[in-house]
């Protein structure tokens, strides 16, 4: 584990909000072990293990009933430690995988067997090293085949230039964490009206209004976490606009923090906040995940 890593919450709170049965957490990870799934030698960071019973038991203890697991770029293109993970759930896991751009059919096919339904494509430049948007563009008419669909990863500044590429790829894309909009702008500031255009204009496009505690300008005073209330308008108004293309997970283990570790339980107590409905909860929880994941 790297230096200045910090390992994920040892004991979150019981949230107050009681999910409602049949909850996803459509955003999670598994890290190693690594005595037993080594990271990738050219990672940009060494994180603590985040085993699948970790995993598994924090689901429960929030009160989830299923996980979709995301491949991690500490793990490169090696997707052993996801799909140990998801034949171990069964059928309450999906993932999404990182691929090799030759790629066989054969192997896509074995990944969907044990419940891989996408492809992670990881343009964050501190995290992974930079692939040519055509190496992209063929992965995805792999996967298409098979139903699957595109999950995407970058940050606010990137998203004029990656807008003329997602386009090109046709498909359904989720965005990861609401393209990390710089919250400190607001939410009628034109960077993040460019991406609620984009969501108008492409009915293919979904979002995760997800990870509070990476795009918070707050930070943590005498112990006390922060209260992410500076998110909330961001995912609020996804949620609201958006209600059948949006999802919800904890982000755990939280890779990469530096100012604080959040407790998923706090993160649970956000929900009602930024889906104030029965209605919107259902959709953003359960109806989302289940059509894209299940369906």
């Amino acid at each position: 584990m790297d230096k200045d890593y910090l390992p994920f919450h040892a004991s979150p709170c019981k949230p107050k909000f009681s999910v409602p049965a049949g909850t996803v957490d459509a955003h999670c990870h598994v890290f190693g072990p690594a005595n037993e799934f080594p990271f990738h030698p050219n990672r940009k960071y060494t994180p603590c293990d985040a085993s699948k019973a970790k995993l598994f038991a924090l689901r429960d203890h929030l009160g989830f009933s299923r996980n979709v697991i995301v491949q991690a770029s500490c793990h490169g293109t090696d997707n052993s430690a996801l799909l140990d993970a998801l034949e171990a759930a069964g059928d309450l896991a999906r993932g999404v995988a990182v691929v090799k751009p030759d790629i066989s059919d054969a192997e896509l096919k074995t990944m969907h067997a044990v419940g891989v339904r996408a492809v992670r494509f990881n343009f964050v430049k501190r995290l992974v090293d930079s692939t040519p948007r055509s190496t992209f563009l063929n992965i995805a008419a792999k996967v298409k085949k098979l139903g699957w669909h595109i999950v995407v990863y970058f940050e606010a500044a990137d998203l004029a230039d990656l807008i003329p590429f997602l386009t090109e790829l046709n498909t359904t894309i989720v965005v990861d964490h609401m393209g990390r909009p710089d919250v400190t702008k607001g939410v009628d500031h034109e960077d993040f009206q460019q991406f609620i255009s984009l969501m108008q204009n492409n009915d293919k496009i979904w979002t995760k209004v997800t990870c509070p505690e990476r795009l918070t300008a707050q930070l943590p005073q005498d112990s006390k976490l922060p209260s992410y209330s500076d998110v909330v308008p961001f995912g609020k108004l996804l949620v609201e606009k958006f209600p059948n293309r949006v999802l919800w997970g904890t982000d755990w283990p939280h890779p990469n923090m530096k100012s604080h570790m959040p407790d998923d339980g706090q993160l649970v107590d956000m929900i009602p906040n930024i889906a104030p409905t029965t209605e919107l909860q259902q959709k953003l929880l359960i109806d989302n995940p289940l059509k894209l994941y299940w369906g």
